[in-house]
């Protein structure tokens, strides 16, 4: 059997097209940090959108505790990784290091075996739904439409997510506006999600609950910040939108404790301890009765998410579709509102471009 030989990581810092937002952070770039695991002649590919800082974490502390071990022994590779950053702390940029490097681990080993990463982990669909998500507050009504133009005309994606909560939720008329353009440009027949990434009071999210019925939203993540589990549970109500959050999820008792008050938990592979733990916290919503729904980094999703059988959909966020595409090779399309990992293709099918990737190398 393989062992690891080495574990590789580089930082490349991605500008966006133009200043993006949403209710409570704005950005002009996307760092990602992605890993390269060498075993046995195969080299496994995992990446996390996180900070450069990961970087010397995965070469100096991760790397060195799973080199020599059995490229097939992934869950024991994380056993090691996670006993070795004990004084570290799990949560945050660990967690996001850790997540990078286990996906590397799980392609690696699913290539060595000459599998699909989905086979690897026991494929329950044959595919799985997404949608499109980005109307950032930064938009103009012309630039919104235009995005809700491309995933509703073009892809014909039957579900689409926007951002209110703008301005730490003191424009709420604006994200009213907003949900309006959205419903008139998409139509009666797409699904419209908006995410307020934390910015409203429990009171105020509460009122913008209930005028979201007006519009159909069935969706309203992070309506409240995700800290605020008492705020989470007052803003659902019967009938009203699937209150969704756990995108900050590193680990499993944050998913034990978001599970109550959340109608569907977000899961992201590349945060909250890549493969291997997603499939625990999978497990941790499904005991609570809950769907869980992939948050961004679409590509590497959607093998986790055929391998989950009580999985939702995956967020195609357009920061991270246009990076991936751009990056890697092998990317899905999204195109009709599902996708399908191959199952003729070892790994998770995708490789890196690194000489399109150097111009954006940290």
């Amino acid at each position: 059997m393989p062992a690891v030989d080495r574990v590789g990581a580089r930082a490349y810092r991605v500008p966006t097209p133009g200043p993006e937002g949403d209710g409570t952070l704005a950005w002009d770039s996307t760092t990602i940090v992605v890993v390269h695991v060498d075993a046995g002649g195969v080299t496994g590919l995992g990446w996390t959108y996180a900070d450069a800082a990961c970087v010397p974490l995965i070469e100096n502390t991760l790397g060195p505790v799973v080199r020599g071990r059995p490229v097939l022994d992934v869950p024991a590779c994380w056993t090691a990784m996670q006993r070795a950053i004990r004084n570290l702390g799990r949560a945050g940029l660990v967690s996001c290091a850790m997540s990078a490097v286990d996906i590397a681990l799980w392609d690696a080993a699913a290539r060595s075996l000459g599998l699909p990463v989905s086979r690897l982990l026991g494929r329950v669909h044959d595919e799985v739904a997404v949608y499109g998500s980005g109307g950032f507050t930064t938009l103009n009504d012309g630039e919104l439409v235009a995005q809700l133009d491309h995933w509703v005309r073009r892809q014909r994606l039957p579900r689409v997510k926007i951002k209110i909560g703008e301005s730490w939720g003191t424009r709420v008329s604006r994200d009213l506006d907003r949900i309006t353009i959205t419903r008139d440009k998409v139509g009666d027949d797409v699904e419209i999600f908006v995410d307020a990434n934390g910015a409203y009071s429990p009171g105020q999210a509460r009122r913008v609950a209930e005028r979201l019925l007006e519009w159909g939203v069935t969706w309203f993540e992070e309506p409240v910040s995700s800290d605020d589990l008492p705020g989470l549970a007052a803003v659902r109500f019967p009938g009203g939108p699937d209150v969704a959050a756990g995108e900050y999820g590193y680990d499993l008792p944050y998913f034990a404790r978001m599970v109550p008050v959340v109608d569907c938990l977000q899961v992201d592979v590349t945060r909250c301890g890549g493969y291997t733990d997603w499939a625990r916290a999978a497990a941790v919503a499904a005991a609570a009765n809950r769907e869980v729904s992939a948050h961004c980094a679409p590509n590497l999703s959607a093998h986790a998410a055929v391998a989950t059988p009580n999985f939702r959909h995956i967020e195609w966020f357009a920061d991270h579709d246009r990076i991936e595409r751009a990056l890697f090779d092998g990317c899905l399309d999204p195109a009709g509102g599902t996708v399908t990992p191959s199952m003729s293709v070892p790994g998770h099918g995708l490789t890196f471009r690194s000489e399109a990737a150097a111009e954006h190398a940290l």
